[in-house]
Formats: C-alpha cells, structure tokens, sequence
C-alpha cells in the first residue's frame, strides 16, 4: 500500500485548516501559499472532502474552507478512504466478499488480513488532533 500524493495533501489541508480557521474561512490561496501545494490539486482535493462533508464552504471575497467538525473528529483513516479508497494491502481484501477462487487454500491470506486489520486500527484510531499534539511536542523539543 503507497498512499498518494492526494491523500498526504489532503491530511496537510485539514491540518492547515485546523489550526487557521478560528471560525472563520480560509482561502486556498492562503492554504496553497503555506503547504506548498498548487491551487488546481487543492481544489480537486476540497471537492472530494467537501461532497464528502469534511469541509464546510462559502464563496465570495471572505469565502473559503473550513472544517465542518473539530479537529479531533476526524480521523487519518477517514481522510486517506476518500481520497485514496480501501487501505487494503491486496486487493483480494477490497469489498465485503472475498472473490478469489484461492482463498479457502491461500497460505498467505491470514497475514494480510492481519495486516489490514493494524492498519485500519492504526488509522482508525489517529486524529488530526494527534497529528497537531505531536506538531506541538516537536516545536516544544525543537526550541529546548
């Protein structure tokens, strides 16, 4: 499994969003200038978490993005599922039914089953909260 750049931009975007929206919208002019990310990515990506109902919108000169939820709300797993899709090491794992005609003889299926099921616990259970507490503790380290 190789996450995207779209799924790392994405988790960069929510993050910037996070700590820049204080009630307010943000252009992604201003998120484009600080990520380092062009503006014809960014609003590929606000497209798929806005349908989603990631990100709240609004047009206009003090239109922009920001976060529909708090940022502990929002889970890694839930940000990477919609822009990249299932975080399945093997595709015989995509779905509900396992369709592969070797999967009742298949020596190597327990391993990936496992090593999904850390995965989407891994995922499942890191926030853009955490992301932003451990920004926090690397600038506090970074300055001492």
């Amino acid at each position: 499994m190789k996450i995207s750049t779209k799924g790392r931009y994405a988790i960069r975007l929510m993050l910037d969003l996070s700590d820049y929206n204080k009630d307010e919208y943000v252009s992604l002019k201003e998120v484009s200038a600080r990520q380092d990310i062009s503006l014809k990515y960014l609003e590929q990506i606000v497209s798929l978490l806005s349908r989603k109902g990631l990100l709240k919108s609004s047009r206009g000169a003090q239109g922009g993005y920001k976060l529909a939820r708090r940022a502990d709300e929002y889970t890694i797993g839930e940000i990477l599922r919609i822009t990249e899709g299932e975080l399945a090491p093997t595709a015989c794992l995509i779905g509900d039914e396992n369709t592969c005609p070797r999967c009742d003889t298949c020596l190597t299926l327990d391993f990936w089953k496992g090593l999904y099921a850390v995965i989407n616990e891994y995922v499942d259970n890191y926030t853009l909260e955490d992301m932003k507490k451990t920004k926090r503790n690397k600038m506090k380290n970074s300055d001492s």
